[in-house]
């Protein structure tokens, strides 16, 4: 069976798309690879021209920006997560849509820590290798126990964020999930490390995938689960530097 704690990219997903054995194409890992590259580079592009904007005009407002590219990448998300096969029409918009709400969230981080947007791109990029070489090596084994673990710690993380937003809306606030003491610190490293493992699964998934012979759109949703995971990771390393920045 193969679980993921990405909900993007399920063991039911898995099983539903079935063995591509009468189909011309199937998934491999070299395609994958280079439409998460594609996605990145969209993504990139997206988020350099919102980047631009906003540095250009400091006084203009960038949360509308960030704002509807939150959103309408959650929308895409969902949707691809319902129809796969939609997947090569919609990854790139939700690249697109990502980037904008990269761009700007990063010109809010950048304006108030110059030069932590730099630091945050290379350590996310730095994690990403590292999982990588960890998982290609089998230092880190991707065992039915761990995907349970790993599910359940993101689930978890998932719940306290949503838990977090609602109670805030009542002015129920928890300090230590946005300010620099300590434990606040720690929670945010548990989170960065979570977001990391959780590139394991997401490797592991495309190789099995591959493996399988699933048809080739899953090529597509296969690249789009790696991205979900890759801008969690960048937003946490955002927030837990502008941590470690805070308390200079």
């Amino acid at each position: 069976m193969l679980r993921t704690s990405n909900p993007t990219l399920t063991d039911k997903i898995f099983r539903s798309a079935g063995v591509a054995g009468t189909q011309t194409e199937s998934m491999t890992i070299s395609g994958t690879i280079n439409k998460t590259l594609l996605l990145l580079v969209l993504t990139i592009v997206s988020a350099g021209w919102i980047w631009a904007k906003v540095m250009a005009d400091t006084t203009a407002s960038f949360q509308g920006w960030m704002l509807g590219g939150a959103l309408g990448g959650f929308a895409v998300a969902m949707i691809i997560s319902f129809k796969r096969e939609w997947a090569g029409y919609l990854a790139p918009a939700y690249a697109l849509l990502e980037g904008l709400f990269l761009g700007a969230i990063s010109a809010f981080f950048e304006a108030m820590y110059p030069g932590i947007v730099l630091r945050a791109v290379m350590l996310t990029l730095s994690v990403m290798l590292v999982m990588l070489t960890a998982y290609r090596s089998g230092w880190i084994k991707v065992t039915e126990k761990f995907r349970s673990i790993l599910f359940t710690a993101t689930a978890g993380i998932a719940l306290a964020y949503f838990a977090t937003w609602i109670l805030g809306m009542f002015g129920v606030h928890f300090d230590a999930m946005y300010d620099s003491s300590p434990l606040g610190i720690g929670i945010s490293l548990v989170v960065v490390a979570v977001a990391a493992l959780n590139l394991l699964l997401d490797f592991d998934f495309i190789e099995k995938g591959s493996a399988a012979n699933l048809p080739k759109h899953m090529e597509w949703y296969a690249a789009f689960g790696l991205m979900v995971t890759l801008v969690w990771l960048y937003i946490e390393m955002l927030r837990l530097l502008s941590r470690f920045a805070s308390k200079d």
